[in-house]
Order: structure tokens, then C-alpha cells, then sequence
């Protein structure tokens, strides 16, 4: 029964990982925290699982289409890989409080980061989709880039430490300051990712806080749920599943903070 909850529960955050490009792992470690009590360190352990596995089975659909500007992921992706490695080994040093607290004020941002972008979605997403069944990509050029190599440092930082991918951080980086279309930002994210939480998810295994019977059921849906992600991506209105993926961020957020803010009093 847990593993099917499990798997149902990858599933879920695979399609709305691949759809957006945050990886899925926002969703995944407090959940993992709050509903199944599994210990923060082991949930963001077993979440950085669940994210590799985002990437390898979007990444390829969007690879496909050559929607991915794989030149600008490899060189963020030196900055990123760095923050993650640097910072899984530092979690270790933080209190259960300390992360769950950082976690819910992470999902606070991505919300409203989400939802400040989320206007600009559809205006992005006309031009760029087929023109008789290709996709069609506007002529551009990455601006920016030393913000976006900073910007990669911090998102790998929070992937050592949260257990997510740093898309909330990379794709409105990538689309609002680096001049990439939306669609390139959220495939570029989506195979960065991986690599990303590939770096962190090294030190959590070998300290013993990847839960093997729980990160396999979780990449299993995760893995079905992200190709069907990646695969509807240019035919769904990404506006409902934006608002949506908001709704379940500050949901978790208030109750991480209500968490903390009971366990504070006790």
C-alpha cells in the first residue's frame, strides 16, 4: 500500500516537474516530511532520487524536439553542480527546525515567483508552438551571463540543501534576464537538473540518507509521470497547471510553518 502511494505520489509530482521545469522535488520533500513522517535529511535524500529521475525521462522528449539549448546548460551547470556538492555536505550541520523552516520559506518564493512570471506564459508560448507539428523556436541570443552563472551557484546551493533541482531559481532567471524563451528555459532546466541533484545525491547516499525503499517506488511514477509531462507540455495551458502547482507549494509551506510553530510551542 505505501508503495503504490508512493508511486502515485511520483507520478504526480513527475507530471507538474516536467510540465513546469522545477524537477518536482519542491513537492516531494515536504511531503515526504509531513504525510509519511520520514525525517528531513532522508526525505531530501530520497527526493534528489525522485529529481534525477525527472530529468533523465523529460529531458529526452525535449532533447527530441530540440527545444534544449544544451551549450547554456552545460556552462550553468558548472556553477550549479559546485553550490550542490558544497552544500549537501554542509546539511549535515543544520537542525531538522533549521530545514524545515528554510524549505517553507523556499516554497513561499517559488510561489510568488511563479506566479509573477505566470502572466507572461501564454504571451511566450503562442509563437513557439507548431507550425505543422514542429516546434518552432524565435531566433535568440543568452544574455546575462555571469547572473545566470550566480544565479546557478545559489539554485545548486538550495539543491544540496532542499533536495530540489533549483528550477524555481533557473527558469525565471533564464527567461526574464538571459533573453531565452520560456519553452528553451523550461527544457534547458529540466536536463540541468539532474546533473544538479546527480552532485548532492552522491554525499546524501554515501552518509546513508537515501531511503532505497522509498526513492524506488517514488522513481518509478516519477519516471511515467515526467514523459507524459514532457510529451503534453506543448498541447496543455500551462496556466491552470501553474496555478495549481502554487496552490499545493503555499498549502505546504503553511503547514511546514505550522509545524515549526507547534513543535516551537511544545
Amino acid at each position: 500500500m505505501l508503495s503504490a502511494l508512493l508511486v502515485l505520489l511520483g507520478f504526480f509530482a513527475g507530471l507538474l516537474g516536467a510540465l513546469t521545469g522545477i524537477g518536482g522535488g519542491v513537492l516531494l520533500t515536504p511531503v515526504l516530511a509531513l504525510h509519511f513522517g520520514i525525517p528531513i535529511r532522508q526525505a531530501i535524500g530520497s527526493s534528489l532520487v525522485a529529481v534525477i529521475t525527472t530529468s533523465a525521462a523529460s529531458s529526452s522528449v525535449h532533447l527530441q524536439r530540440h527545444t534544449t539549448d544544451i551549450r547554456l546548460g552545460m556552462t550553468l551547470e558548472l556553477a550549479t553542480s559546485f553550490g550542490a556538492a558544497v552544500t549537501a555536505y554542509l546539511v549535515g550541520y543544520f537542525n531538522r527546525n533549521a530545514l524545515e523552516g528554510l524549505f517553507a520559506g523556499f516554497l513561499l518564493y517559488s510561489s510568488i515567483t511563479i506566479l509573477a512570471r505566470g502572466g507572461k506564459i501564454k504571451n511566450e508560448e503562442a509563437p513557439l508552438v507548431d507550425n505543422n507539428g514542429q516546434t518552432v523556436i524565435p531566433p535568440y541570443e543568452p544574455q546575462r551571463y555571469p547572473l545566470g552563472l550566480c544565479a546557478s551557484l545559489v539554485a545548486g546551493g538550495l539543491s544540496g540543501l532542499l533536495g530540489i533541482g533549483g528550477g524555481p531559481i533557473k527558469v525565471p532567471v533564464m527567461f526574464l534576464f538571459m533573453n531565452v524563451p520560456l519553452m528553451v528555459a523550461t527544457a534547458t532546466s529540466n536536463f540541468m537538473i539532474g546533473v544538479t541533484a546527480a552532485a548532492s545525491a552522491i554525499v546524501y547516499y554515501r552518509r546513508g540518507d537515501i531511503l532505497v525503499d522509498i526513492a524506488a517506488p517514488l522513481a518509478v511514477g516519477v519516471f511515467l509521470g515526467s514523459l507524459l509531462g514532457a510529451r503534453l507540455a506543448p498541447r496543455i495551458r500551462t496556466k491552470y497547471v501553474v496555478y495549481l502547482l502554487v496552490a499545493i507549494m503555499l498549502y505546504l509551506a503553511g503547514h511546514l510553518l505550522a509545524h515549526l510553530l507547534k513543535g516551537g510551542a511544545a
